[in-house]
């Protein structure tokens, strides 16, 4: 591949020229990162990766993340939720449904309810107890004759 900048050569799937540093629009990439913090014992230490985390410490560090006080925290950019929402597609539809609504918000998550409101859930519960009424309005007058 040629740099539009400096017209040098270099490698397709780099993310920049190595020559200027000139950006390739051609690229398409995804960046990620992680940290671990851990806070015992009174002091905190960051790490890299899990496998960073000393034996002793990451044997406790993973039987507390598999409790029910353990949580995912995924940060991503629009672009990202909606490759992580593509790769989802394949899961079961209970976690599929869970794994949407954690990556897409609060607002993909009560869209389905959001036609819901208190208002019709008044006005549906008013019209079964009329539906209701009439019914056995009905079935006395039919069999009090």
């Amino acid at each position: 591949m040629t740099c539009r900048r400096c017209r040098k050569k270099f490698e397709e799937f780099e993310s920049r020229c190595p020559h200027c540093g000139e950006k390739n629009d051609h690229v398409a990439g995804t960046f990620q990162t992680s940290s671990v913090l851990i806070s015992t014992s009174g002091t905190e230490r960051v790490y890299r990766s899990v496998e960073d985390v000393p034996a002793a410490l990451r044997t406790r560090l993973l039987k507390s993340t598999n409790g029910a006080n353990s949580a995912t925290i995924l940060i991503a950019d629009r672009r990202g939720r909606q490759e992580i929402a593509k790769a989802m597609r394949n899961l079961p539809g209970p976690a599929q449904r869970r794994w949407m609504q954690a990556i897409l918000g609060a607002e993909a998550a009560s869209t389905a309810m959001d036609w819901l409101t208190p208002a019709r859930r008044r006005a549906i519960l008013v019209v079964v107890v009329l539906f209701t009424l009439a019914t056995i309005g009905l079935l006395f007058t039919k069999f009090h004759y």
